[in-house]
C-alpha cells in the first residue's frame, strides 16, 4: 500500500484530451471533388471581385474595326465580339453580374421560403394548410414559364429577372424546411420551452431555427448554381440584362447568331457558365456532407460492402491454435478522418473454440465492437480499415479471401446478434419474412420447407406460438422476443461462431437472464462458439468461460472467468469488478473509475491506463507494456500487477 500511495503522490503527466476530430474545413478539404469545386469557385469569385482593379478595357465600348478577333489576338486575349468589344473584359464583368444576381436571388428565396416553411411547420393546422396550398399553387406552374410570366408583367431587366427567379424558387425552400420544422415542433425540447414560458416567436427562432439552419445552408449551397443558370437563361432570351450591360447569359445570346462563323463568342461564356455552375454544385455537395451530422464523421462516400484490408506485411501460412474455430492474431483496425488516424484496435489476439464462450469486457469506446465487427469486415470503409493481423476461421484467413467468400460466410459460418433488435430487424417486413430470407440466403430450399425451419428456430429460442409469431412485425413483439428472433436468425444456418454484441443491454433484468440462459443452453447443445461483448462483469460471470478485458484498443488482461473474478491482476480489471453490485452485500461500496479513457488518436507512450491508475509509477509511462504470461492460461499488460504484491506471482 505504501508503494501505491507513493505512486498516487506523483504529479500526473498532462495528456492531450482533445478529440482530434477534424473541423468542418478539413472535412471539406478531405472531399477531393468539393475541394476542386472550392478552388475553381474561389478563383472565379476573386477574379470577378478584382474586376475594377484589373487593367481591362471598358466592357461596353464598341470598336467596329476590331470586330470578331480570334482568341490570343494582340491586345485581346480571348478575342472580340461582333461589336469589337473585348470578350475577356465582358466575361469578367459579366461573371460579376451573374454572381451578384444568382446569390441575391438565392438569399431572397431562402429567406422567404424558409420563413414560410418554419411558420407552417411549427403552427400546423389552418396556418399550415393556408400557406402550403399557396405554395402548391405556385408549384403547379412550370417554374421557367412562371419566371417568364413574371418578367413579362414587370418588364425586361436584370432586377426583374432576379425577382422572378427568387419567386419561383421560394416553394423549394418552403417545402424542405416545413417538413423538418413539423417534426421538430413535436419534440420534447420544444415542449420544455413552452413549459418554461417562452413565446411562440422565441421557440420558433431560438429553439427550432438553429436546428433547421444547417438544412437551409445546405439547400442554398446546392441551389445557387441553378439560380445563376436560370438567370443566364432569361438573359439569353433577352429578358434579363439589357444592352450594353453584360452578364453570362446575354453574352451567350449575343453569340448565337454567329455560332458557325465565330464560335468563340458563344463558347467562352458557355464554358464559364459550365465551370461556375459545376464548381458551385461540387462545393454544395461537399458543404451538404460536412453539415449533415450523419456524415460529419468524415466518411464522405458510401461505405464499401466490406472493410478495406491494408496490411503492410502480408502474413504467411499460419497454423491456428489447437481446437480453435476462430483464431485472431494481431488485429489492428484504424479510422482515418482527414489527417488523423484513430487506432481503435491496437493489436489483439483472441481464440474461440467449439462450445466455448469468450467474453470481451471494457468501458464504452474501448474497441470491443470494432474488434468484433472487423472479423467479418463489417467496419465501414471509409473511414475504417484493417491495418494488420489475421483472422483464421478453421484455418482460413478471413482478411485474405474474396468478397464473395465473405458474403457466403456471413450468416452461415459466423453470425452476429447486435445490441438493438428493433433497429436490426426491418420494420416493414414480418419476422417470418426476415427469418425465411436468412434461411434461404445460404440454403436452396422451397419456401414451405424454409417456413417449417423458421418455426423450428422460433421454438428453439422458446418463443410461444411460433407459427403465429412469424406473421408479426417487429414492433408487435417485446424487446426480449425481438432479441430471441435475432438469435434465431443467427442460428438459421448452423453457424460455428456467434458474435453477440451486448445483446442484453436494452432488456430488463428478467428478460436479460432468460436470453443469457438461452445462449448458454444453445452453445452447449449445438457446440457453437460465442464471442460475447459486454461492459458488465455480472453478465460475464453468467455465461463466459474465458474473459478478455479491453482498454484503449488493447487487451489488458485475459484468463479464465472464475480466476479473474476471484483475483484480478490488472488495476483496471479490479476497478471494473468493483463497479458490479453483489447480491446480499448492500453495504458494499461501488466506486466509479476516475477520469476518462485516452483518445485513440493520441495514445500515451506507456500504459494507457496510467493516468487513471492509483498504482501507476514512472516506469509505467516510460515505454509500451507488452501482454505477458501471468500464471497458467492468464496474461496481463501490467508491470505492477495486483497479485504480484500479494505473493501470488
Amino acid at each position: 500500500m505504501a508503494e501505491a500511495n507513493t505512486a498516487t503522490g506523483n504529479p500526473p503527466r498532462p495528456v492531450n484530451r482533445s478529440s482530434g476530430r477534424p473541423d468542418n474545413l478539413r472535412l471539406l478539404l478531405n472531399n477531393k471533388l468539393a475541394t476542386a469545386g472550392l478552388a475553381i469557385f474561389a478563383l472565379i469569385v476573386l477574379t470577378a471581385l478584382a474586376a475594377p482593379l484589373l487593367p481591362l478595357p471598358d466592357p461596353d465600348v464598341t470598336a467596329p474595326a476590331d470586330r470578331l478577333f480570334r482568341p490570343l489576338s494582340e491586345g485581346h486575349l480571348l478575342g472580340t465580339d461582333a461589336l469589337g468589344r473585348d470578350i475577356l473584359s465582358r466575361l469578367i464583368w459579366g461573371t460579376r453580374v451573374s454572381l451578384a444576381v444568382g446569390i441575391s436571388a438565392t438569399l431572397i428565396a431562402a429567406f422567404f421560403g424558409s420563413l414560410i416553411g418554419l411558420v407552417a411547420g411549427y403552427a400546423g393546422g389552418r396556418v399550415d394548410t393556408f400557406l402550403m396550398r399557396g405554395i402548391d399553387m405556385v408549384m403547379a406552374f412550370p417554374y421557367i414559364l412562371l419566371a417568364l410570366a413574371i418578367v413579362a408583367v414587370l418588364g425586361p431587366g436584370l432586377l426583374n429577372a432576379l425577382y422572378a427567379i427568387a419567386v419561383v424558387n421560394i416553394p423549394f425552400f418552403a417545402r424542405n424546411i416545413r417538413g423538418i420544422a413539423l417534426g421538430l415542433s413535436r419534440r420534447e425540447f420544444v415542449d420544455a420551452a413552452r413549459l418554461s414560458g417562452e413565446s411562440n416567436a422565441q421557440i420558433l427562432f431560438i429553439e427550432v431555427l438553429p436546428n433547421v439552419l444547417p438544412v437551409i445552408i445546405i439547400t442554398m449551397s446546392t441551389t445557387v448554381g441553378w439560380m445563376i443558370l436560370e438567370t443566364a437563361g432569361l438573359s439569353f432570351l433577352g429578358l434579363g440584362a439589357q444592352p450594353p450591360q453584360a452578364d453570362l447569359g446575354s453574352m451567350l445570346g449575343d453569340g448565337r447568331k454567329i455560332l458557325f462563323t465565330a464560335p468563340h463568342v458563344s463558347i467562352i461564356p458557355g464554358l464559364m457558365i459550365f465551370a461556375l455552375v459545376m464548381s458551385i454544385n461540387l462545393l454544395g455537395d461537399g458543404v451538404r456532407d460536412v453539415l449533415d451530422p450523419r456524415l460529419k464523421s468524415g466518411a464522405l462516400t458510401r461505405p464499401l460492402a466490406r472493410t478495406a484490408v491494408i496490411r503492410d506485411i502480408a502474413p504467411g501460412d499460419i497454423e491456428p491454435s489447437p481446437g480453435a474455430v476462430l483464431d485472431v492474431r494481431g488485429l489492428k483496425t484504424e479510422f482515418r478522418f482527414g489527417g488523423e488516424v484513430f487506432k481503435a484496435v491496437g493489436g489483439v489476439d483472441m481464440r474461440v473454440g467449439r462450445g466455448e464462450c469468450l467474453g470481451i469486457v471494457g468501458e464504452s469506446g474501448s474497441g470491443k465492437t470494432v474488434a468484433a465487427m472487423s472479423i467479418m469486415g463489417l467496419v465501414p470503409t471509409p473511414p475504417g480499415r484493417i491495418a494488420g493481423g489475421v483472422a483464421l476461421l478453421e484455418g482460413e484467413d478471413l482478411f485474405a479471401v474474396s468478397d464473395e467468400r465473405i458474403r457466403q460466410l456471413r450468416g452461415s459460418a459466423v453470425s452476429h446478434v447486435f445490441q438493438d433488435p428493433l433497429s436490426t430487424l426491418h420494420p416493414l417486413f414480418t419476422v417470418g419474412d426476415q427469418l425465411i430470407e436468412a434461411i434461404q440466403s445460404h440454403r436452396s430450399m422451397p419456401k414451405s420447407r424454409a417456413t417449417e425451419r423458421a418455426v423450428e428456430l422460433l421454438n428453439l429460442v422458446r418463443i410461444p406460438n411460433p407459427a403465429e409469431r412469424l406473421k408479426s412485425y417487429p414492433h408487435e413483439l417485446s424487446g426480449g422476443m425481438r432479441q430471441r428472433v435475432c438469435i434465431a436468425m443467427a442460428l438459421a444456418d448452423d453457424a460455428r461462431i456467434i458474435i453477440a454484441d451486448e445483446p442484453t443491454t436494452a432488456l430488463d433484468v428478467t428478460v436479460q437472464a432468460q436470453v443469457l440462459a438461452l445462449l448458454d443452453k444453445l452453445r452447449r447443445e449445438r457446440d457453437v462458439g460465442i464471442l460475447f461483448i459486454t461492459h458488465d462483469f455480472g453478465v460475464v460471470s453468467a455465461i463466459c468461460d474465458r474473459v478478455a478485458v479491453m482498454y484503449a484498443g488493447q487487451f489488458v488482461e485475459t484468463g479464465a472467468t472464475g480466476e479473474i473474478l476471484k483475483s484480478p491482476a490488472h488495476p483496471y480489471t479490479a476497478k471494473l469488478i468493483d463497479c458490479v453490485p453483489v447480491l446480499g452485500q448492500p453495504e458494499r461500496r461501488l466506486d466509479a473509475i476516475e477520469g476518462r479513457p485516452p483518445v485513440v488518436n493520441n495514445l500515451p507512450i506507456g500504459c494507457a491506463f496510467a493516468e487513471r491508475c492509483p498504482r501507476a509509477q514512472d516506469d509505467c509511462r516510460a515505454a509500451p507494456i507488452p501482454l505477458t504470461e501471468f500464471g497458467q492460461g492468464r496474461a496481463v499488460r501490467c508491470i505492477h500487477p495486483i497479485l504480484m504484491e500479494a505473493g501470488h506471482g
